[in-house]
């Protein structure tokens, strides 16, 4: 007998290309249906119970129907869902993140951190007056024709190490964007700034992701900002920090833990309150390019439901319970988890590492040093364990990102975090029993000063 959610992945085929409206989350044979959430675990349509340890990719940091956003959330829709005229709510989660944010003088909302990334591109070539936007080799910054050129390269097309090409994501991209996106080797602070100088005068902006899931969940190097950092103002372009997922490492987000002061800033994902949400703020003079009261702005930005109040309530109330303390307690549990992932691994023989920051984690299944996309990126073989992993944990009532990557809540403490490494120990253990695992680890993976310095930080 079929289960439920099989039975609703082929109702959905009927009526969506591949029964599917977010590619995220596709799974074969079929995926698996949420039917409610509560604190970090969710039900499926199935009645099996999961400890979420992806949290929607990231977004919800308080997990599911925390009672204090359900309530915020309620009272708003008793007054009304959305209006063609702003709200307080608007004005009070603006004034919060502007607060926290040190480079954020200005802020406006969005629907999505794609929609955030697109604003802040179009900012930074209308503050400018130039075409061209850089970003690094591997990072996502959302479905925007001109941010997601190079974010899965294949090694056919990327171009030679230092020198990378764009490579557009979905096919049919016009070639001029391709023609206006600079692509950067991530971490390699010389070739990167020799190519910044070579776009010179026609560089409007480059976006950056301080730890990009894409390439590893590897951190940007110390070095790598401060020279991005320099180079842009040097040449006079703007320099934009995705901070859609990073934004979790801290009260003042991972720009105030890598020490890097950009001069626009994207949001999204937790500062919804686990509604849609994007923000793109900065300095006043950038953001100046949207403002309406000095006639028609220089950017044009509308949108039926940014800040929608159902999302700004939401999001207050999720900003508001996430204290410093909050923040250092969550990355605490990331750390135990991580050094516990570790350790498993190791246990079990399995050669791998675990990277990430805060309350965020990758696992691999290799232990090779990694800096930048290209030395991250696995290998078939390596996918597949990925994959396999995913589904041992699954099977144990554990749900990840089938890439290995982990996002923890505020709901969890040791216990959970415990259960998980636990949980995942056993996966390890199954991998290592199959002939096809890859070659075992004498000792744990390696890491580079650079993780364990921002670990120690966040």
């Amino acid at each position: 007998m079929p289960s439920r959610s099989e039975e609703l992945y082929k109702r959905a085929r009927v009526v969506m290309p591949g029964g599917n409206t977010r590619q995220t989350v596709f799974r074969h044979p079929f995926p698996i249906y949420a039917a409610s959430g509560s604190g970090c675990h969710l039900v499926d349509v199935d009645g099996i119970r999961y400890l979420d340890a992806i949290n929607n990719y990231t977004a919800l940091i308080h997990g599911h129907a925390h009672p204090v956003v359900v309530d915020a959330v309620r009272e708003q829709l008793g007054r009304g869902s959305s209006f063609a005229l702003p709200t307080e709510a608007e004005v009070e989660l603006a004034e919060l993140l502007a607060t926290r944010i040190g480079s954020v003088e200005k802020i406006r909302f969005t629907n999505s951190g794609t929609e955030a990334v697109m604003m802040a591109l179009k900012a930074a070539r209308a503050y400018t007056n130039r075409p061209v936007v850089a970003k690094c080799e591997g990072a996502y910054h959302g479905s925007y024709d001109y941010a997601e050129i190079s974010t899965e390269p294949d090694a056919v097309a990327w171009g030679r190490a230092g020198t990378p090409l764009p490579v557009p994501m979905s096919f049919g991209t016009p070639e001029g964007v391709l023609q206006d996106v600079a692509v950067l080797p991530f971490n390699d602070a010389e070739r990167s700034v020799q190519i910044l100088e070579e776009v010179g005068d026609r560089l409007a902006g480059v976006i950056v992701d301080v730890l990009p899931n894409r390439a590893g969940l590897i951190p940007a190097e110390r070095a790598y900002l401060v020279a991005i950092r320099e180079a842009t103002r040097r040449i006079g372009a703007v320099l934009i920090l995705d901070e859609v997922i990073s934004a979790r490492l801290a009260d003042g987000a991972a720009q105030a833990v890598f020490e890097v002061e950009p001069d626009l800033t994207t949001l999204g994902k937790m500062i919804g309150g686990g509604f849609p949400v994007g923000a793109v703020g900065g300095r006043e003079d950038v953001m100046r390019v949207f403002d309406p009261s000095r006639g028609r702005p220089l950017v044009a930005h509308g949108g039926t439901f940014n800040a929608n109040p159902v999302t700004m309530v939401a999001g207050l109330a999720a900003m508001e319970l996430m204290s410093p303390a909050e923040f250092d307690r969550l990355n605490a549990l990331g750390e135990r988890a991580r050094e516990g992932l570790r350790r498993a691994m190791t246990g079990a023989g399995v050669a791998g590492q675990v990277t990430g920051a805060g309350s965020l984690l990758r696992v691999h299944f290799h232990d090779r040093e990694m800096v930048d996309f290209r030395s991250a990126l696995p290998s078939s073989s390596e996918r597949d364990l990925s994959r396999r992993f995913y589904e041992a944990l699954l099977a144990r009532g554990v749900l990840v990102a089938p890439y290995g990557t982990a996002a923890l809540s505020t709901p969890m403490g040791t216990e959970e975090i415990d259960l998980f490494i636990d949980i995942a120990g056993d996966a390890f253990r199954e991998l290592s029993c199959d002939a096809r695992v890859l070659p075992t680890a004498a000792q744990p993976g390696r890491r580079s000063p650079l993780v364990a310095k921002a670990e120690s930080e966040v």
